[in-house]
């Protein structure tokens, strides 16, 4: 991957954050991997596909190996990286710039397993050790 900052590339759309997530998930893809993946099962357009994966090319939020005949997208950004880019916009926009508003607003309105309970306390755990 490209090594770029966050901060200097456009937002993602909801259509991007979809194509995104499947690169994300296979490491690269051709426009036929992402259409299979997206568009096929509802009869979405190949041309869809293709011409959202060349916007983003575009906007420098994927990179293309055009080495071989079917050309291969990769994201340039991380998942984690562009998670950390919406939650901060959201905690900033929506909560007042307060992290611990949104998650208690995330726990109060969500069901939460004991597996998602046992690792949130393990990070509470954790942060409070790290802030003496």
């Amino acid at each position: 991957m490209t090594t770029r900052r966050v901060s200097d590339l456009p937002k993602p759309t909801e259509a991007e954050l979809a194509i995104l997530g499947v690169l994300w998930d296979r490491g690269s893809g051709t426009v036929r991997d992402v259409h299979e993946a997206l568009y096929a099962h509802d009869g979405g357009g190949y041309t869809t596909a293709l011409k959202l994966m060349q916007v983003m090319h575009g906007k420098g939020l994927v990179e293309r190996d055009d080495s071989q005949r079917a050309h291969v997208f990769r994201a340039v950004v991380s998942k984690e990286r562009t998670q950390k880019r919406f939650l901060s916009d959201i905690v900033d926009r929506v909560f007042d710039g307060s992290a611990s508003q949104l998650v208690l607003h995330a726990l109060g309105s969500q069901s939460t397993s004991r597996e998602e309970l046992k690792e949130i306390r393990q990070l509470l755990n954790r942060l409070d050790r790290e802030s003496k």
